[in-house]
């Protein structure tokens, strides 16, 4: 026997049985029994996970040599996958998996496992499946072709040639199952007969000698076929026979000295989809290391499509997928080609014209890479990862449906093939390494079913049909998913359906029906696991939970006779249930969704209600219900005992027509009730009136007018039935209008608007007005604000313009009699509003205003006076009101500017003089002549201007806005002068907005020595002689003082004015101290003053140098720290890997200002990063690299070359952790300074400033003198003080 290679180098084997030999214990190490099992034992053993597969195709495969067991969505461990019992543990379902089940079936092919299982056979590799065959490659070179019965048909072939052509590396059948065509590891093709099983071509050389067949695939033109090499080259082989003898003709497509190709896939259509027009192009999608191409290979050889992948992973496998899709009413193929964790869907079409255009699709994105991509159906793709977990995908929704773990199918990869190790290897590291996840041989798919070859097995995946689904589901006990699932497929949301085809409504009803089946099942269930012992509360929550179920997917389905026959019967079995289960209908009945039930089980709900006292529950329920399904006797005496006046109402109405004997109440005797009951009857009322059914609805459009009728009949009946002896007229429309008159005169008002301007609607209105003006009018029980009301409500129906109404003004007259009586002051407020209410409301015109307005003033009604004041443009009189209302007089303020012109002096001995100034200092202030000139009563306006100008002059007032001119503060002068002269000089003293000569003829009444004195302005030369004389008193009286009273008083009163320097400098400069000592030093202490005020001058112009430098250098600076970086590319420039690829947690993203890319790690693995005080300081690689010595030396030499150069400049280019990048910027921010730069000069002074004192300036001796800056020729500023003055 041949041994299998191991699983990690990726040459991996499968074992196919010699069909001439036994099955030895000991080779396949099959353990010994010690008591055997009975047939009876094993056919009553339970396997949850045993299921019926069926086949999408049932001529493919025998079902009796498929093992049944399937892979379920939880994944299982490859240390399990032995282990019967723990695919029998319990799984917790995924969200998936609830919404979707189980949608696909991983089974394992028995009879093909077996034989490569066996020792005895070469190892298998690659696989190609059809309808009626499997083909499987060996690496002795040997093709086995297995007939739907998982039967070895043929074994092509023989081991002499798979030792000249090594192991088989692809397979291709062609359409019709007549031809096969084998690619071998060293290159070689051969072509055999599957009818007669001889071999009909051996191609040799149809490639480059020294290369693997990595492909080898028919077109759907049987004479055609493209193969692709390990050299990445891709070749068209044509077949021919002339005079019998069978050729090839070969064709290089694509050169893989351009980038090699590793993948290729023609397009093949189906027999239905032969005659598409795109068809005739023979299309061909190749997919390369850099990028995608479709050409077409007939007429002749044409490029139609280029699609680059841009940076890419260079490990993933490039996969390539086609399939006709149904795209707006119209079929056309679509290509699937990922790289990595995107997947491209273009959509191929082809015009009139014969061209065909591509178009992108919505991308699909991953978080996972690829090494496979199959299309199962034009709705669902399967994705296995590199992981090997397959992901079914819905291709319009992007929806994950399911994932399954198959790491115990132990894939087998081709890399041995891409890596042409039967060659000798000679192949790019490239293609080497996209080999090593290449499994495109391992996986095939033939309608609907995707096989997958492992090293001991062989698997087959399908999708599930719908009816497995659902069983799948009821087998874990998941009978709400089931029945959820169930419902998808009934209104068609489900994915990836199988199984149900044919027209909407009968697949709708082979649905409904297998729902009825588990709910059936599910209503036992229920019974059957009802906990019997324990709280009651317990019960009610287990039923809770479940019987809702029921009731929502029977009400779906529409099976009102499941509902209430076999499910209420399984449910009355227990009084908890059944109470559960009527409580569940409430929802569906107010919701419309149940609107009609069998009398028992509505008279068990209403009894339920009854005893568990839910009385607006049942009110809810009986207002939506059927009137037909309802025992109206049994309704109407339980509402009127539980008094539910909507359900009493709606059962009379809708039941019985009567819409009248529901306002007929009977009188209740608790207050809240009435409240109640009379809110109900007003919105009642209002809902027949306008023809809308109570409580919600519309009545019938023939019934409308007969209810309006008889609705207004009964309000303006003269008595009611059995009415007593002392019962007043009208009782009804006083008994509303006591209730509440407002809201009974809204329904009446809306339902006037409702109606139309016929006669008997027009007499309607105006008995109705008449009746309401009889009962308020004519009787004292109403209040002021209930006749307010009415005659509010009758001024707004007499202001349309429509009006049809007739009122006798004659009531408006009395009604504002009674409003405005002055003989009760009661409710004097709400009369005031109730007048208000009525006035706004058009009813000013049913009036005289000027017998308005006096009996308003009589009954000082103020807030009516102000509204017909306003009307009338009467603003004095506005005031007034304001004045005089003691609500608001504490409030008030003054109008707009247009009141300004009608204030006179009535106003005023009613308004404080203080408030009345601040008021007009605030909001009137650019009108204060104005006013002032309108005042005539001169003790009040002498009394206002004080106040005024004492407001305007204190804080809190702003003197911007506010400026008081002078000929409003001369006019209060002179009044002052008349009437309160003892204040004029007081108020003088604060006073600044007058004119002097004005001002003292205002005085000239009341002049005296001491108004002269304030008032008089002294000439300049008298200010000047009073000057001199003081001056003069100051030095004949200085002897009197000692010398320290003379230099404290002196000294400090001189040094308040006048800078000490300045004072020093004065005093030498004097000659009369300009011998003696003081002359001595005289010249050395001017020399110091102009020193002194040289280096102040030179200290200001250096400080604002380097402060502008700093300025402009920190805003640079910030500029670029803050500056955002745009990377060149999206992948590391050491490892090549895009950043988001990778999964380590600590890794960072380091972009650099050059635009390169790293991960941390990789630059750290490069030594790139320089620990410094607890951070990393880093360096990019590549300009590292490429220009760390050059640039750092020129850089150096550059500096050095400079003259001057100063301090700073040195010791930042000494600093080690200076980068290539940080030198660079540094350089170009010293080319922008020409010549000396005001940074070395400073740092030049400050350096020297450590040495001798005795100059302003002091230069280095030796070398350093001569490489001053102030040494430079260049240097023209002389620093250096004016020489200083000399004695004349």
């Amino acid at each position: 026997p041949i041994s299998a290679s191991s699983r990690s180098k990726a040459h991996l084997k499968i074992h196919f049985l010699r069909l001439d030999r036994k099955i030895d214990d000991k080779e396949f190490d099959i353990p010994q029994v010690d008591t055997p099992p009975t047939l009876e034992s094993i056919l009553n053993e339970t396997d949850d996970e045993e299921e019926p597969f069926v086949l999408e195709d049932p001529s493919l495969l025998n079902i009796d040599n498929i093992d049944t067991h399937s892979y379920d969505t939880s994944s299982v461990a490859s240390s399990d996958s032995g282990d019967r019992t723990h695919l029998k543990r319990k799984k917790k379902l995924r969200d998936s998996f609830s919404i979707h089940g189980s949608v696909i079936r991983l089974s394992l092919l028995k009879g093909i496992s077996a034989q490569i299982v066996s020792a005895a056979v070469s190892t298998s590799f690659p696989l190609i499946s059809t309808s009626s065959l499997i083909a499987v490659g060996t690496s002795h070179g040997l093709a086995l072709i297995f007939d739907p019965n998982q039967a070895l048909r043929l074994c092509l072939g023989s081991t002499a040639v798979g030792a000249q052509y090594g192991a088989i590396s692809a397979l291709s059948i062609n359409n019709d199952c007549s031809r096969l065509l084998c690619g071998f590891a060293k290159g070689q093709i051969t072509m055999w007969d599957l009818a007669s099983g001889k071999l009909l071509r051996s191609i040799t050389d149809a490639h480059p000698p020294g290369t693997a067949i990595l492909h080898i695939k028919f077109t759907d033109d049987p004479t055609l076929a493209i193969c692709n090499d390990s050299g990445g080259s891709v070749f068209e082989l044509s077949f021919k026979r002339v005079m019998g003898v069978r050729t090839c003709e070969s064709r290089c497509l694509f050169s893989g000295s351009k980038g090699e190709v590793c993948c290729i896939e023609p397009l093949h259509a189906k027999a239905e989809l032969r005659d598409h027009p795109i068809t005739q192009y023979s299309l061909l999608a190749m997919a390369s290391l850099t990028k995608i191409l479709v050409i077409g290979l007939k007429p002749s050889l044409k490029v139609w499509m280029t699609f680059p992948y841009g940076r890419m992973d260079p490990s993933s496998v490039p996969l390539l997928a086609w399939h006709f899709v149904a795209v707006q009413t119209a079929v056309n193929p679509v290509l699937a080609f990922c790289r990595g964790d995107v997947v491209h869907f273009l959509l191929v079409k082809r015009d009139d014209s014969g061209a065909i255009h591509v178009t992108k699709q919505k991308q699909l994105h991953l978080h996972y890479d690829l090494i496979n991509f199959t299309w199962i159906n034009s709705r669902t793709v399967v994705l296995l990862d590199s992981v090997e977990k397959l992901h079914v995908i819905d291709r319009q929704t992007q929806e994950e449906l399911e994932t399954v773990e198959i790491s115990e199918v132990q894939l087998v990869y081709n890399s041995s093939h891409f890596k042409s190790l039967a060659t000798g290897g000679n192949v790019s590291q490239a293609l080497a390494l996209v080999g090593e996840k290449a499994c495109y041989q391992s996986i095939s798919n033939c309608g609907g079913q995707i096989f997958y070859v492992g090293t001991k097995s062989v698997h087959v995946m399908t999708l599930r049909s719908w009816r497995e689904r659902i069983d799948h589901l009821l087998k874990q006990e998941c009978l709400n998913e089931a029945l959820a699932l169930a419902w998808s497929f009934h209104e068609g949301k489900a994915k990836a359906v199988v199984g149900l085809s044919g027209e909407e409504q009968k697949r709708k009803a082979v649905v409904a029906d297998r729902m009825v089946e588990i709910l059936i099942h599910y209503a036992d269930r229920i019974m059957k696991k009802c906990p019997e012992q324990g709280k009651i509360q317990v019960m009610e929550q287990y039923f809770q939970d479940m019987v809702p179920v029921i009731v929502d997917y029977c009400l779906l389905l529409q099976r009102m006779d499941l509902l209430f026959s076999q499910m209420y019967d399984k449910m009355a079995e227990n009084s908890v249930a059944k109470g559960v289960f009527l409580e569940c209908l409430e929802p569906y009945i107010i919701s419309d969704k149940l609107v009609g039930m069998t009398a028992q089980i509505m008279k068990d709900l209403l009894l339920h209600f009854q005893d568990k006292n839910l009385m607006a529950n049942m009110e809810a329920c009986i207002v939506h219900m059927d009137v037909t399904s309802l025992d109206i006797q049994q309704v109407v005496l339980m509402c009127w005992e539980n008094h539910l006046y909507d359900a009493m109402i709606y059962v009379y109405n809708s039941g019985m027509n009567d819409f009248i004997t529901p306002m007929e109440v009977r009188k209740c005797e608790a207050i809240d009730e009435q409240v109640i009951m009379g809110n109900k009857l007003l919105v009642y009322i209002s809902c027949c009136l306008a023809g809308r059914a109570y409580p919600l609805g519309n009545i019938s459009e023939n019934l409308v007018p007969l209810v309006k009728n008889q609705v207004f009949e009964f309000l303006i009946r003269l008595h009611s039935a059995e009415a007593p002896v002392e019962e007043e007229v009208y009782p009804y429309v006083r008994t509303l209008l006591h209730f509440d008159t407002r809201e009974f005169l809204n329904v009446l008002a809306l339902t006037f608007e409702d109606f139309k301007n016929d006669k008997q609607a027009v007499e309607y209105q105006q008995r109705i007005v008449d009746i309401l003006l009889k009962v308020m009018v004519e009787n004292s029980d109403f209040t002021p604000s209930q006749v307010g009301c009415l005659f509010t409500f009758l001024a707004r129906q007499l202001a349309k313009p429509n009006n049809t109404l007739f009122v006798n003004r004659t009531l408006f007259d009395q009604v504002l009699e009674f409003l405005c009586s002055p003989d009760d002051d009661s409710r004097h407020s709400e009369r005031q509003q109730v007048l208000l209410e009525l006035l706004q409301a058009g009813g000013i015109v049913q009036f005289e205003e000027s017998r308005l307005i006096q009996m308003a003033e009589k009954a000082e009604f103020y807030q009516i006076c102000e509204f017909m004041y306003e009307r009338e443009h009467r603003y004095d009189k506005i005031i007034d009101c304001y004045l005089h209302d003691p609500l608001r007089k504490v409030r008030m303020r003054i109008c707009k500017s247009n009141y300004i012109e009608n204030l006179d002096e009535i106003s005023f001995p009613f308004l404080s003089p203080f408030k009345a100034a601040d008021l007009i200092s605030i909001h009137f202030s650019d009108q204060i002549e104005q006013i002032i000139q309108n005042l005539e009563r001169v003790s009040k306006v002498v009394a206002y201007c004080k106040h005024f100008v004492i407001c305007c002059s204190r804080e809190g007032v702003n003197q911007d806005l506010l400026q008081l001119s002078p000929s409003v503060t001369e006019q209060f002068i002179e009044l002052l002068c008349q009437y309160d002269p003892e204040q004029v000089l007081e108020t003088l003293k604060f006073l600044e907005s007058y004119r002097l000569e004005e001002t003292i003829q205002c005085l000239s009444c009341i002049l005296s020595p001491e108004f002269l004195d304030f008032l008089e302005v002294p000439s300049l030369k008298a200010i000047e002689d009073t000057l001199a004389k003081t001056i003069a008193l100051c030095q004949r009286n200085s002897h009197k003082l000692n010398q320290q009273q003379r230099e404290v008083r002196m000294l400090n009163n001189m040094a308040a004015f006048i800078s000490l320097p300045l004072i020093l400098q004065r005093i030498l400069q004097d000659p009369v101290y300009g011998r003696g000592k003081l002359g001595e030093i005289q010249g050395l202490v001017l020399g110091m003053l102009d020193s002194f005020n040289y280096e102040q001058t030179l200290l200001e112009t250096t400080t604002n140098l380097l402060n502008h430098d700093l300025h402009w250098s920190l805003r640079n600076l910030k500029a670029s720290v803050t500056r955002g970086l745009n990377p060149k590319q999206d992948y590391c420039c050491i490892c090549l890997q895009q950043y988001k690829r990778r999964q380590e947690t600590s890794d960072q993203i380091i972009v650099f200002s050059c635009g390169h890319l790293y991960h941390s790690l990789c630059l750290m693995s490069k030594e790139c990063g320089i620990e410094s005080k607890g951070q990393i300081r880093w360096t990019c690689f590549k300009c590292s690299a490429s220009h760390k010595g050059g640039k750092l030396s020129e850089a150096s030499s550059e500096l050095k070359r400079r003259t001057p150069v100063s301090l700073s400049q040195v010791r930042l280019n000494s600093e080690s952790l200076l980068d290539p990048q940080q030198a660079q910027a540094f350089d170009q921010l010293c080319r922008l300074y020409r010549g000396t730069s005001r940074l070395a000069l400073l740092t030049e002074l400050s350096r020297d400033r450590g040495g001798e004192k005795h100059g302003l300036l002091h230069v280095s001796q030796g070398d350093s003198a001569l490489n001053s800056v102030f040494q430079n020729e260049t240097f023209q500023l002389h620093l250096t003080p004016p020489p200083p003055l000399l004695d004349d």
